[in-house]
């Protein structure tokens, strides 16, 4: 039950004990992957807990079907966690989840195959879809898109500082011939961008900021965020796993206003009840240690953050 076919879940320890798992507790994992953080939930829930877990990839859903289909206790749904609350409504678990867990961000498999076109290490098709069964891939995009709205993409989702640069490149390149690879991307943006990071490929950030915009990360996860409080039992956890600044920011914010409540203006006395303030923050924001970074490379930038919902 254990194989995660290769794919290391970051923080996987420090994440088990944040959820603080109860044999009969309910539980979403809003990130499926490969299956690493189900499998160990699983394993610490008795015969009455209860999991449902969420993924749009296709290929992770086939994945846990074959791998965990025949445990009544558990239920995948392809889809977006955007859609959190209407799956748990489904499911006839709303209101009740002792624990939502999101790792977010890219699942080694979908890394390392090169035909699913989100690595710039590995040439394939430029796709970067999640589910790559609808929806506008990277190279339909890059073929119709205006050099203004690329550069606001790559500057706003990648951070990219030589965002119009490379934009114009990629315009200029695209007369020539259709990008269609990641290998030829990665090309172009590593010729446009004028100063490489040591340790980092150049085409990093566009990559990741095309990889955000093809699957409207940032939205989904501001709507997932906000029915988490909605799904959640009283004293149930939310456990998200960000691996860049701008889903970090993001979460921290969703977290630190459901605690702080309701604003009112300044010198009006307000009761706890009513200030509404609906998660409790459960410690600080969890980094992986050196030897994980070492045995496991991509959880250098991973932090996780731990809220708990109020009664």
């Amino acid at each position: 039950m254990t194989n995660t076919d290769t794919h290391l879940p970051v923080l996987f320890h420090e994440t088990l004990e944040a959820l603080n798992i109860i044999p009969g507790g309910i539980y979403i994992d809003g990130t499926f992957g490969r299956g690493g953080h189900s499998a160990a939930i699983l394993e610490r829930l008795g015969r009455a807990g209860r999991l449902l877990a969420i993924d749009k990839d296709p290929d992770a859903v086939t994945y846990a079907r074959r791998m965990f289909g025949d445990d009544a206790r558990f239920e995948i749904q392809q889809g977006s966690f955007a859609d959190l609350q209407r799956f748990s409504d489904a499911a006839g678990v709303d209101g009740q989840v002792n624990g939502v867990l999101l790792d977010l961000g890219v699942s080694s498999p979908q890394l390392d195959r090169a035909e699913r076109g989100f690595s710039f290490l590995n040439d394939g098709p430029l796709d970067m879809r999640m589910d790559n069964s609808t929806g506008v891939s990277a190279a339909d995009w890059l073929k119709v898109a205006e050099a203004d709205e690329m550069a606001q993409i790559f500057k706003t989702y990648g951070e990219e500082r030589f965002a119009r640069r490379i934009a114009r490149a990629i315009v200029e390149a695209r007369i020539e011939q259709p990008i269609v690879t990641t290998r030829r991307l990665a090309e172009i943006v590593s010729a446009a961008n004028p100063s490489w990071e040591k340790g980092k490929h150049p085409a990093t950030r566009c990559f990741q900021a095309i990889r955000i915009h093809i699957n409207r990360e940032l939205d989904d996860l501001k709507a997932c965020l906000d029915q988490s409080l909605r799904v959640l039992a009283p004293g149930g956890r939310l456990a998200v796993i960000s691996f860049h600044s701008l889903e970090d920011r993001i979460v921290k914010r969703f977290m630190r206003d459901a605690e702080r409540g309701d604003r009112f203006p300044a010198g009006i006395p307000v009761t706890e009840q009513q200030r509404n303030s609906r998660l409790a923050l459960i410690g600080k924001a969890i980094k992986p240690s050196l030897r994980e970074v070492e045995e496991n490379p991509r959880a250098r930038s991973a932090v996780l953050r731990v809220a708990e919902r109020k009664q």
